[in-house]
């Protein structure tokens, strides 16, 4: 008699332990192009290596979260961040037994398409570009066209749904549900103890009611509004009303004493200059581009093709390419 394969035994395991509200690896709607199931790992586990081992993946340790490129080795970048979703995720799927595979794939990749110098580059690149630019969009554009040099990483309908629906949309699985609210747990509490620790925020600016609610702490906050989740949701993934409504006004704070405050705005106008600038010298010469862009010019437009170029840099590969085409080299014999 053959054995089952590992794959196989995985497949059962969901079966016997998960919820019935939980998206089965067995289950998935598969992939726009067809491949062989692999013996050892579910359909959702390579999705999740695949993200892990593509480029966008680990250019993210050198993109912005919110302070511009840090000097200092303990404010998050966007890739600490992105790890940091994936772990509170997890923690939210295994307590509610969802797939917890498909959600750290989901959380792996959401911000695979996110411009250098943050948010301040995506609303660059969204002023200049005609079709708009928004960077869970630019995510699933990754994963379906431009890793693998051009051939995209193939992943599953699943994956693909809650990445582009983990900022304003509503996710058709619940898995993709939890990293939407994972995302905003984790950039909140993180952004608030990186601004403390940049002299932007002092702990005793948080405002009283949050604080009281969910906590003085991040460890605290965190935990009271993973909790408020697992306490909560059934066909939807949700907070109770009063831990909604203190989230809410934390993030509004950080929107208006952070996000926004002109300490953490005082080098962002440089930043935009530097991608307005990528952008319009590309669209005139889309030749300079890397030949993998040149051939997306030719198939999606110069100005796609330009915003795919320039969201896939680093902050310090915008800032190295902006020296080398503006500012003159001294000359010698």
């Amino acid at each position: 008699m053959q054995e089952k394969s590992p794959r196989i035994i995985t497949q059962e395991i969901e079966e016997m332990t998960l919820s019935p509200l939980a998206c089965k690896s067995s289950q998935t709607k598969g992939r726009k192009v067809y491949e062989e199931p692999c013996d050892i790992r579910t359909e959702f586990q390579r999705d999740r290596d695949r993200i892990i081992h593509c480029n966008s993946f680990r250019r993210l340790k050198h993109k912005t979260q919110v302070f511009l490129i840090p000097k200092s080795d303990h404010y998050r970048t966007r890739l600490t961040h992105t790890l940091e979703v994936a772990q509170i995720a997890r923690t939210i799927a295994r307590a509610l037994r969802l797939n917890e595979d498909l959600t750290e794939a989901i959380a792996l990749g959401h911000d695979l398409g996110h411009t250098p110098f943050g948010h301040d580059g995506e609303r660059t690149l969204d002023a200049l570009y005609p079709g708009h630019f928004k960077h869970y969009q630019q995510s699933k554009r990754v994963v379906e066209i431009i890793e693998k040099n051009g051939n995209g990483l193939n992943l599953t309908e699943e994956v693909i749904d809650g990445i582009v629906c983990h900022t304003n949309a509503t996710a058709n699985t619940l898995e993709g549900q939890i990293v939407k609210f994972s995302d905003k747990i984790a950039y909140i509490n993180h952004d608030i103890e990186d601004a403390i620790r940049g002299g932007v925020l002092k702990q005793e600016e948080l405002p009283e009611y949050p604080v009281r609610v969910l906590g003085y702490t991040k460890s605290e906050r965190i935990t009271t509004l993973i909790k408020s989740i697992i306490n909560n949701s059934k066909e939807l993934i949700r907070y109770d009303e009063e831990t909604k409504k203190a989230h809410d006004e934390l993030r509004q704070f950080m929107f208006e004493k952070v996000y926004f405050a002109p300490t953490t705005n005082a080098e962002k106008g440089k930043a935009c200059h530097i991608v307005e600038y990528l952008y319009k010298y590309f669209t005139q010469n889309p030749k300079a581009m890397p030949e993998l862009y040149i051939k997306f010019a030719s198939e999606y437009g110069t100005e796609l093709a330009v915003c795919d170029f320039i969201s896939g840099m680093t902050d310090d590969f915008a800032v190295d390419y902006f020296k080398e085409l503006c500012i003159p080299k001294s000359w010698s014999y």
